[in-house]
């Protein structure tokens, strides 16, 4: 079946138009639909439509913007089940983590709706006698959303719900990859009532409808999470047209693990942060920097407990780890893993393996015996893919958990405090996890990086106001 775009309140599926598969990643033979690969023209189009809706929306009472993003918050709770079906068959996550996605979604569009209402701004004197100051915080237009393949549910959520909480009109280009799970977000945006034009889907490659949407003169602002590359290319392009820019990009996660930690409890935490979701997390723990006295143990701790994940359909009940997301991304981990190999490092699993269906199957690869300098160490693989890297004590922990370019999320597992509050303060991180994964951050509270990490104020909770509002100074003399 063909899928178009929604532009203006109405799906548009040229008969004649350049469709693409979309194939499930744990099986070849399940095509999940045709997706429209956009003439650039269709981006006009869209950025039109957004701007003819953006007086009328901008100025709607926060109560209807609220209730609709209530409303949407419910639906995707209610389709929780074909939600994550759906996208366990187009992105490779296990059920289980294909449904915790829906339902952070759900969470973010509900959180959004609240955020809708809390719109404050700021009354003070002047000084000069009776003249009074109001501060107010406005929208800043129409926003340019792309999204990336690891979470194309999640993601659209956290950064469409506060873009339209306050006010903007949205178009958004999701990933080539995923853009089955769009459309079912945007079936649920039609069916709640949103107005013509609040909200536009434009799919097809980042390359020419992404190129488009960036370098629009009727974009007012971008959002864009997915690789350092290109975010360079979107801030420069952001910078030239003097549009704001927010970036969410690479990591090279840390997780250090000292030798008074609960090693069982820290192997834990290191296989839920590296493999979970196939490693296909920008704050995945790529880096396991362990003190000299805990590594054997601890690397004898992951490897039992690797052999535990069971790599397979997503669908599969029995599947602890699903495929890699397509062919390309398959090969990029693997040439990492023999990188490692070529450079000296002892590799344990990370072989591509056959299952009952054609699909791009990875075991989990852990990578011992090379320092921070390897190429392993230094660029992000974003696969089921860790390396150990063995240290003296804790100062040289921290000091090679800091050596990298990224900044993005840093953990440390340990039962002292004093340490532990030390790594708080000193990690050059945005984000930093005591005694748990390097992933997993709660709707309410901000999200982002240092560093290469991140560019533009932060993602998510009441922060993500900073980006999605601009503030205006009145002054009144009665």
């Amino acid at each position: 079946m063909n899928h178009g775009c929604f532009i203006d309140g109405h799906w548009i599926a040229p008969r004649d138009g350049d469709y693409k598969e979309d194939v499930n990643p744990s099986d070849h033979s399940d095509v999940i639909g045709r997706f429209l690969r956009a003439p650039v023209g269709t981006v006009d189009d869209a950025v039109d439509a957004a701007r003819r809706a953006l007086p009328a929306w901008s100025r709607t009472s926060p109560l209807v913007r609220s209730q609709l993003l209530e409303e949407v918050s419910k639906e995707i709770s209610a389709q929780s089940d074909g939600l994550a079906e759906l996208l366990a068959r187009e992105e490779g996550k296990t059920r289980e983590e294909a449904l915790g996605e829906v339902h952070r979604a759900s969470q973010l569009f509900r959180f959004f709706s609240g955020e809708a209402l809390r719109s404050t701004g700021e009354y003070q004197e002047s000084t000069r006698p009776g003249v009074s100051v109001r501060i107010q915080r406005e929208p800043v237009g129409v926003v340019g959303i792309i999204t990336p393949w690891n979470f194309p549910l999640a993601i659209p959520a956290w950064k469409m719900g506060p873009a339209l909480a306050f006010g903007n009109t949205v178009v958004i280009k999701p990933a080539e990859l995923v853009p089955a799970t769009a459309h079912a977000l945007f079936s649920i945006l039609e069916r709640v009532g949103f107005p013509a034009g609040v909200v536009n889907l434009v799919t097809g490659p980042g390359s020419a409808v992404g190129e488009a949407l960036i370098a629009h003169p009727g974009i007012d602002a971008i959002s864009f999470t997915g690789s350092e590359s290109v975010g360079h290319h979107v801030a420069a392009t952001g910078a030239a047209n003097m549009i704001r820019v927010q970036l969410e990009m690479g990591g090279k996660n840390p997780l250090l693990v000292l030798a008074d930690a609960d090693l069982e409890l820290a192997a834990d935490i290191a296989i839920d942060g590296a493999f979970h979701q196939t490693g296909q997390r920008c704050t995945a723990s790529s880096r396991l920097i362990v003190e000299d006295a805990a590594h054997d143990r601890f690397v004898e701790l992951l490897l039992d407990r690797m052999r535990t994940l069971r790599v397979g359909h997503a669908l599969h009940p029995e599947t602890t780890m699903g495929p890699v997301v397509d062919e390309r991304q398959l090969a990029e981990d693997l040439r990492y893993i023999a990188s490692a190999s070529a450079e000296g490092g002892k590799v344990y699993g990370g072989e591509r393996v056959d299952r009952e269906h054609p699909g791009n199957y990875l075991a989990p690869a852990l990578v011992v015996g090379l320092g921070n300098d390897a190429l392993i160490n230094r660029e992000e693989v974003f696969g089921p893919v860790a390396s150990v890297i063995r240290v003296s004590d804790y100062e040289e922990g921290l000091s090679v958990a800091n050596e990298t370019v990224y900044g993005l999320s840093a953990g440390i597992c340990t039962t002292s405090l004093s340490k532990a509050e030390h790594f708080q303060a000193n990690a050059e991180v945005g984000m930093v996890m005591v005694n748990l994964p390097t992933a997993g951050v709660d709707p309410h509270v901000p999200f982002g990086g240092r560093k290469r990490s991140s560019y533009g104020p932060r993602e998510q909770g009441s922060h993500a106001r900073h980006f999605f509002t601009q503030t205006k100074t009145s002054y009144v003399r009665p």
